[in-house]
């Protein structure tokens, strides 16, 4: 029995999947930096000649990572989706485990790239690599899907807080980890490949225990606990009674279509998919925006930076927690999304490194919005189609992601000279915007809740 349960923990997998991708991102981060300093931005593929040398390094990284999203946006979308109707046929772990088999070959592929001395664009096809496995989309939504199976309604959203919160902490230690370990290790004399070889074994270790040892709940368990209720309800009631059967039909086909109200599901999407433009579309163009001047950071910086990112996670799984117990889903919302919208403008006027984290402490409940959205959207649909809810929104991310990731950074490279952190004020306003679609789907769920079932 106590096999079995700890057979169901998800944990595991988020954990040493997300220290491997702490170690990737600044191994990456720095492989690129170096890739394109002054002495080799010149004949750099993205290189362009600036009086400024600092803004000349800043725009080929920048484009670097414009590229790399570009594809990581557009190579999942098929793959994912064929992977979420495969999950919700046969088991929640194909998506999951296809992914992160994609994600260890891509790594792989990464530390010969930096082994063999490869030109970094080669990065653009290690990237392919793990997105026609599905990708993040894949991997997160599977996750997601698991997640929202194996929890009653009443306890989901603080469910899924504690796995973005096992998600934060293993960022944390990962982020602080690797800028020591850039620093002052290295393997085969090549700074950054250590890094990859971690993250390909973390990779691995989590590949294995998905797929020996993560337990998929059973078709049963899957239904909500709607689609249960509604069950049990249809076998107890006496049928000689045709009155009570038929508004029995009646209560039944209402709730029913409440709980498909398209309406609410197109506005959590809306509200979501701005939501993570503002929060993760400047994320690449912060990372740029703490290798130059004033701020200049170095490896063991980046990573200190990372970590007080994702201790994030916990503050906002500890608000998460809190809030529940007297706050509605949609008010909680809306706390995490002011949280975010106040620290990215404090991060605008960023000049020294303890503004920075005077910024941060001020995202201190910026992660409360995705997970409290993601376990509205599964509220919406029955169990069998979690996998397809859960993969539609984050690929609805990845799309996004394609359109506002060259935007925001052509947009950071044009106001450099003059105000550099003008893209951060412009993702405080937009934050703003997306709490209007949360507010309306707060008053219609009041709305709904106002009407009270006939006893029998």
């Amino acid at each position: 029995m106590q096999w079995s349960i700890i057979r169901e923990f998800l944990e595991p997998v988020i954990i040493a999947a997300q220290v491997a991708s702490s170690f990737f991102d600044t191994g990456l981060l720095m492989v690129v930096k170096e890739h394109y300093n002054v002495s080799n931005s010149s004949t750099s593929l993205f290189a362009a000649h600036y009086k400024n040398p600092d803004d000349d390094q800043q725009r080929a990284v920048t484009n670097f990572y414009m590229i790399y999203n570009i594809i990581t946006g557009f190579t999942p979308f098929l793959p994912a989706l064929f992977l979420s109707g495969l999950g919700d046929k046969w088991s929640q772990k194909i998506p999951i485990c296809v992914s992160l088999l994609g994600y260890v070959i891509s790594r792989a592929l990464s530390l010969l790239i930096v082994l063999l001395e490869l030109p970094i664009e080669v990065m653009f096809g290690a990237a392919v690599v793990y997105n026609l496995c599905g990708g993040f989309s894949a991997y997160w939504g599977g996750l997601m899907a698991l997640a929202a199976a194996q929890s009653t309604e009443a306890k989901r959203s603080v469910y899924f807080g504690r796995i973005e919160m096992a998600y934060g902490i293993s960022g944390l230690f990962g982020s602080m980890a690797s800028g020591h370990l850039f620093q002052n290790l290295a393997f085969a004399q090549k700074k950054g490949a250590l890094l990859f070889e971690l993250s390909v074994s973390l990779y691995l270790f989590s590949f294995i225990y998905s797929f020996f040892v993560l337990k998929v709940p059973s078709v049963e368990r899957r239904q909500s606990p709607l689609t249960a209720e509604q069950t049990s309800i249809n076998h107890s009631l006496p049928s000689r009674h045709g009155e009570e059967s038929s508004c029995e039909t009646e209560v039944t086909e209402v709730v029913n279509q409440n709980s498909f109200d398209k309406i609410n599901i197109g506005l959590l999407f809306t509200a979501g998919i701005l939501y993570d433009m503002c929060s993760w579309g400047i994320t690449d163009i912060l990372n740029s925006f703490v290798l130059k001047e004033p701020l200049n950071w170095d490896a063991t910086q980046v990573g200190y930076g990372n970590a007080a990112y994702s201790a994030v996670f916990i503050t906002s799984f500890l608000g998460v927690l809190l809030f529940s117990r007297c706050l509605s889903d949609t008010t909680i919302i809306i706390i995490g999304m002011v949280s975010f919208a106040a620290g990215i403008l404090v991060m605008a006027f960023v000049t020294k490194t303890f503004l920075f984290y005077v910024a941060r402490a001020l995202n201190l409940f910026a992660l409360i919005p995705m997970p409290t959205i993601r376990s509205l959207l599964s509220k919406q649909v029955p169990g069998s189609s979690y996998g397809k809810i859960m993969i539609v929104l984050q690929l609805s991310f990845t799309l996004a992601g394609v359109a506002y990731s060259p935007i925001f950074t052509k947009i950071y490279q044009a106001t450099l000279d003059w105000f550099a952190g003008f893209v951060f004020t412009l993702s405080s306003i937009l934050t703003c915007l997306a709490i209007i679609p949360i507010c309306i789907v707060g008053w219609r769920t009041t709305r709904q809740e106002g009407y009270e079932r006939i006893p029998s």
